[in-house]
């Protein structure tokens, strides 16, 4: 068992809960002491955030209510020390764009072992 101080908290944030159970499927085949929160909309997302900060968060962009860019930035204004993985289908380089300028990863869909290990080499180069 790792030591309580090693053991990360990930935020998973996306409508789908399908996207949601894979994404939780493929991190803990990796790092099964990880502890896993879900959220379905952006404005959940905020709420957990301010109420159990986490380590790394995963962030769809197209969901009902607030955005996930837009929710993305409002958690990094707030908690800078959290590294977020935009994921989205929708691959436009304006979405791109705003992931690079909040110091996010832009991670295309669809939710595979592959996009998700790129959003966790991500999150290791941050710590």
């Amino acid at each position: 068992m790792p030591h309580r101080n090693s053991i990360k908290t990930l935020l998973i944030v996306d409508d789908s809960r399908v996207s949601r159970m894979m994404i939780r499927t493929f991190v803990l085949a990796k790092h099964p002491h990880w502890i896993l929160i879900e959220a379905a909309s952006g404005d959940e997302a905020l709420e957990i955030v301010d109420r159990d900060t986490p380590n790394y968060c995963t962030m769809d962009i197209n969901m009902p209510g607030i955005i996930g860019t837009e929710a993305a930035a409002q958690i990094l204004a707030k908690y800078p020390g959290i590294s977020v993985a935009i994921f989205s289908s929708n691959i436009q380089q304006s979405h791109q764009t705003r992931a690079a300028a909040l110091g996010a990863k832009f991670v295309a869909k669809p939710v595979t072992e592959k996009s998700v290990a790129q959003a966790l080499d991500f999150f290791e180069c941050k710590t």
